[in-house]
């Protein structure tokens, strides 16, 4: 089965795209972040007509993250927990059933947090945290995982074209990838770099200076793996093509097969 995470940034602005995607790639689950969307604002119908169950978490303007499966989406629940107080809508989770057994997926739009030196850095650290405790509950469960989404990290200086244009941004400060590699550390494992230790592997192109032209990207797209899915993995892949379509998103999709 292709599971797939991609931020969408604007489902309604990019709704041909990600229908023409979803008909190209023909994920079996995708997972899409930054819809900027209320729940009911969604075109769920376009996606439904292709196959696919939808739930989504929206909220209007920005934001916004929702799940496509072509399998029944069972266990679905909404937010972050650990935060009550928290309205953002970055994080959606649910479960389909297999031939192979129990597959989780959790779709996150981690905070950008800058500009640095601001309570929306602090915000994303301590996103971050509550991640950290969610992904060590899933965890427990010892079923596959996948935790999948819009981190807003450059894990390692190989994962971005200009490294040093990068060290006053949020995305790639020590405290951010540090919590990056704490998941790591509870034994989650970057499905991309488990098949593909290349350079150049970028899944975001800003729209300014011809970023995308002169192949000047960031990897910020991740999904982490349980070790049950890890058992199954056969193949990842980055759609950066769809980067060079009309109207596209300034992210691409990114994916991995799981046996079944």
């Amino acid at each position: 089965m292709k599971i797939a995470t991609w931020n969408i940034n604007g489902v309604k602005a990019r709704r041909d795209t990600a229908l023409a995607w979803l008909e190209e790639a023909k994920p079996d689950i995708a997972c899409l972040q930054e819809i900027k969307s209320v729940d009911d604002g969604f075109p769920a119908a376009d996606f439904e007509a292709l196959g696919y169950a939808v739930e989504t978490h929206g909220q209007k303007g920005f934001n916004g993250v929702a799940v496509l499966s072509r399998l029944p989406l069972e266990d679905v629940s909404r937010g972050l927990p650990g935060d009550d107080e928290d309205t953002q809508a970055r994080y959606i989770e649910a479960r389909v059933e297999t031939s192979s057994g129990s597959v989780r997926v959790g779709c996150l739009y981690l905070p950008n947090g800058n500009p640095l030196g601001t309570e929306k850095f602090d915000y994303k650290l301590k996103w971050m945290e509550r991640l950290h405790r969610h992904a060590q509950d899933c965890l427990a469960r010892e079923e596959a995982f996948i935790l999948l989404g819009d981190y807003n990290v450059i894990p390692e200086p190989r994962d971005a074209k200009n490294p040093d244009a990068w060290t006053g941004d949020a995305l790639f400060q020590p405290e951010s990838r540090r919590a990056f590699r704490s998941l790591e550390n509870l034994g989650l494992f970057d499905a991309l770099r488990l098949t593909n230790q290349d350079d150049g592997l970028y899944s975001f192109w800003d729209y300014q200076a011809g970023a995308w032209q002169k192949n000047n990207g960031i990897r910020i797209d991740h999904l982490l793996l349980s070790a049950e899915a890890v058992d199954r993995l056969e193949r990842t892949g980055v759609d950066a093509h769809v980067r060079g379509w009309e109207k596209p998103s300034d992210h691409v999709p990114v994916w991995v097969e799981l046996s079944d």
